[in-house]
């Protein structure tokens, strides 16, 4: 029995779905529930913003009640989380139901790139930064920390309205693989990145390697005038200029 194989393997145990209907709506649905729990703080982050509070402050606080749920705003791309509601929906809608909050949580998720691109640019230009022809270095491109995936990385939407303000992009990655970014969406990841180049600086992506690097080591591939935004918290508060 296929059951009895996955007990040998899965030391935490397994659950024997009723059917494969129902084994993948159970998938579909954890999926669904995490977009809309990242969607939420992404909200609350722009709220913040606005409010001039910093969001991981908050959700430092609020974690020290028992119940709550420890998600992190951010970019939700991948294989996963920023796919399967979508599937959900179509098949809700293909049954004559019009889903109202997973619609508007996707909405909400795939426009964080905009977002994010939107307050570089007016803290650029609040530093006097010329940002027609500004150079803007991207750390990160997989969809998240530690891997070479790039299914689905949001980080390229983030890339590709940059370039809407004719702004020049460098990416950095230490690890994709530069000829799969190439062929999935036409991004070259540059080797290293030079020093006193920049203009915006955006940590996207939370690697080891740009943690270990710190906030001083990633200054310097800035001018002396930039913006350093930190999406990931990957830094302090205090060594950032932006933050989600």
């Amino acid at each position: 029995m296929v059951d009895d194989l996955y007990r040998e393997i899965v030391s935490a145990g397994t659950h024997k779905a009723s059917s494969i209907r129902v084994a993948e709506a159970a998938k579909v649905i954890e999926n669904t529930q995490r977009d809309l729990n990242i969607a939420l703080i992404n909200e609350l982050a722009i709220i913040f913003n606005k409010l001039d509070i910093d969001t991981e402050a908050v959700l430092q606080a609020a974690g020290t009640k028992w119940n709550f749920l420890p998600f992190r705003p951010g970019l939700v791309g991948g294989h996963c989380i920023g796919v399967d509601p979508y599937y959900l929906t179509h098949k809700a809608q293909s049954i004559g139901y019009h889903p109202e909050i997973i619609l508007a949580g996707r909405r909400l998720n795939d426009g964080m790139g905009a977002y994010v691109v939107s307050q570089l640019v007016k803290a650029m230009l609040k530093q006097r930064i010329h940002v027609e022809g500004a150079r803007v270095l991207v750390m990160g491109l997989a969809f998240k920390e530690n891997c070479p995936d790039l299914r689905n990385t949001r980080v390229v939407d983030i890339v590709s309205e940059l370039a809407e303000y004719n702004i020049l992009v460098d990416v950095y990655d230490p690890w994709v693989v530069h000829d799969e970014a190439r062929y999935e969406y036409g991004i070259s990841p540059i080797s290293e990145p030079s020093l006193g180049t920049y203009d915006g600086i955006v940590l996207a992506v939370a690697h080891d390697e740009f943690r270990t690097l710190g906030a001083e080591s990633i200054r310097k591939y800035g001018k002396k005038r930039q913006v350093l935004y930190d999406l990931k918290y990957l830094l302090s508060a205090e060594e950032s200029d932006l933050r989600l």
